[in-house]
């Protein structure tokens, strides 16, 4: 059962909103919360949800909102499992190649363990719980593997029952743990006499088994730092990494790779592509060898098809997969989730099209892709869209909900055009002391930033090419008084909680395209909905029809909420929301820290083979967790 905990109670139309989608999730496959911004979506679904008590999976567009929409739900339900999934789709850069230059792209990854380690936990969650909300990015429509064959690489421990010990250690070591007999961290055991202490991945306990003989005596589930905990008759322990596969299919899987690289060898030889035939031969070839050797290679994934029993053409197995029939889907920021999801596919496709062209992958990388749109629709059966404009899709297919009016009685922002001018700009940022500036290009954003940095106001720039952390830690910054200003294109335009910020300008408002259309117009506008202080300042040339429109809509709405304001005599009040430190959340003692830190220095010490300084720290490590 999903718990929620808050003292908040529903206020203003958010009781109307989640009665009837509470109501409706039974009835309507389909469902739209239209939700101003500032008005509490979030608040509403967590209260859907613990009616309706469904593992749910809510989508967002990119990271940074799911890391936002993952911290407050983990808020709101403490004792349930609340899980944060980005795929590595998320936080690398694909292969690519520019036939005009011939200029090749290596895949560049950024491998963050938090996030490696939080993936892995959403999959053991889902095996094992019915109580898990499940935050993802869009990527989570990526192929991730055969939830069965990650069931299957697991390994089941019961009380009472009678294992070969050996057998259970090397068992460990295929699932990719490794042996630390002096200090436990994610992902290791370590075996000593006839106790087995194993510190999976994805947990921050200890499963310590306790044989007498062969027979396992006792399971004890422990904090790893006070050695304190509770007993349990069975454990299953899975796999250190998300994607697994057993030998015997890596045989058959190589097997299958050398018809179909004779395959196409003969094809581009036939056509006297002689360079990439070559090059193919060279590449799927290593691969193989560091197959057999390892049982990984660079770029695993484009050969999954050979490991999973799928044929060409059949939909891959994604994290939508590893969830029961029956559950909730949330799809957050619906107007431009939806064209993501969408578009996904083609541009996957026309990417790797060029590698297979060019001899850099065999055409089996196609298989490892995200879901088509119509393979997406199967999974789509209880949802709940949530935006502030939704879409064409959303009217034609839902229900609409809406959720007009904000509980602190705050009003849509104050609008104000204006020509360029630059010293205004800064004028007006100095004058509201905190504020958020979006431009048109990433450049233009990077020179914005200094400029405004010169004029002794404290500010970085946020686009494409910042990573996940450093994104969390600038909004963090934002809102915590440490920098001034936040210049960005359109990252900051959907979701972005930041009731500290009174103003947005917005550069180039009269510009023509996607990013200054009324919807995103609208969307960029409530970026200030949470503060009394609320204004934003259109920086344009001209009036376009987007920005009349826009306008239009802002002031229905104002309208609607003074209103509601003055019947129940309500003065408008900024939100006050907590400024979260990143994705952990959580805090430590000096003592933990100092144990964390002599971690550190053991892990150092092995790797430079000094072990009379590990024996040393080792024994200020026991002596610190006894304490």
């Amino acid at each position: 059962m999903f718990e929620l905990r808050t003292d908040l109670k529903p206020k203003g139309d958010q009781a109307q909103a989640i009665k009837k989608l509470s109501e409706g999730v039974n009835r309507y496959r389909y469902q739209t919360l239209l939700g101003v911004t500032g008005s509490g979506k979030t608040f509403t679904i967590a209260n859907v949800i613990s009616k309706v008590n469904l593992p749910t999976l809510v989508i967002s567009p990119n990271k940074i909102l799911a890391a936002q929409l993952y911290l407050e739900f983990k808020d709101l339900f403490p004792e349930n499992s609340v899980e944060y999934f980005v795929s590595f789709y998320d936080y690398f850069r694909p292969e690519a190649y520019i036939p005009e230059k011939d200029i090749f792209l290596e895949k560049k990854f950024e491998l963050n363990e938090t996030l490696e380690l939080l993936k892995i936990k959403t999959i053991a969650s889902l095996q094992e719980r019915k109580d898990v909300i499940v935050v993802a990015s869009v990527s989570c429509l990526y192929n991730i593997g055969k939830p069965s064959d990650f069931n299957e690489m697991g390994i089941y421990i019961e009380k009472g029952k009678r294992y070969d010990r050996r057998e259970i250690l090397e068992k460990l070591v295929d699932i990719q743990y490794s042996r630390n007999d002096f200090s436990p961290v994610h992902g290791s055991f370590r075996a000593r006499g006839e106790i087995i202490e194993i510190f999976p991945p994805y947990s921050d306990k200890i499963y310590r088994i306790e044989f007498f003989d062969d027979e396992v005596e006792k399971i004890s589930v422990l904090n790893p730092i006070t050695r304190k905990g509770f007993s349990k008759d069975f454990v299953t322990i899975y796999p250190a990494k998300h994607y697994m596969v057993r030998k015997e299919k890596i045989e058959r899987g190589i097997k299958r790779i050398k018809e179909d690289l004779e395959r196409r060898l003969k094809e581009l030889n036939t056509k006297n592509k002689l360079i990439e035939a070559q090059r193919l031969k060279e590449r799927v070839n290593y691969d193989i060898e560091m197959l057999k050797t390892t049982g990984y290679c660079r770029g695993i994934e484009n050969y999954s098809v050979y490991f999973e029993d799928r044929s060409p053409g059949e939909k891959p197995y994604t994290l939508l997969d590893y969830f029961p029939k029956d559950f909730l889907m949330v799809i957050d920021e619906s107007h431009i989730t939806l064209p993501q999801i969408k578009g996904m596919y083609k541009a996957d496709r026309t990417r790797k099209a060029v590698l297979v062209r060019y001899g850099f992958r065999l055409p089996s990388c196609f298989e490892n892709r995200p879901l088509k749109w119509e393979e997406f629709k199967k999974y789509m059966r209880k949802v709940i869209f949530m935006s502030a404009t939704p879409g064409e899709y959303e009217y034609k297919v839902s229900r609409i909900v809406e959720q007009l009016v904000r509980p602190t009685g705050l009003l849509e922002p104050k609008i104000t055009i204006k020509n360029p001018d630059m010293d205004d700009l800064v004028k007006r940022i100095k004058e509201k002391r905190k504020a958020i500036v979006i431009t048109i290009t990433k450049r233009e954003a990077e020179k914005m930033a200094d400029y405004l940095n010169e004029n002794d106001i404290k500010t970085e720039y946020m686009h494409s090419e910042t990573n996940t952390e450093e994104r969390v830690e600038i909004i963090k910054n934002l809102r915590s008084g440490k920098i001034d200003c936040v210049v960005g294109i359109n990252l900051l335009r959907e979701g972005l909680d930041l009731p500290e910020v009174p103003l947005v300008a917005i550069l180039h408002a009269d510009k023509k395209g996607f990013l200054r259309t009324d919807t995103s117009l609208i969307q960029i506008m409530g970026r200030v909905s949470r503060n009394v202080e609320g204004e934003v300042i259109l920086y344009a040339e001209k009036t376009t029809d987007p920005m009349k429109k826009a306008m239009r809509e802002v002031e229905r709405r104002r309208r609607i909420q003074e209103e509601f304001n003055k019947k129940h005599g309500i003065t408008p009040e900024t939100i006050k929301k907590k400024v979260y430190s990143g994705l952990a959340e959580k805090k430590i003692s000096k003592k933990e820290e100092k144990i964390l830190k002599l971690k550190e220095e053991l892990k150092k010490a092995f790797e430079e083979l000094d072990f009379v300084k590990a024996v040393e720290i080792r024994e200020k490590i026991i002596d610190l967790e006894r304490k």
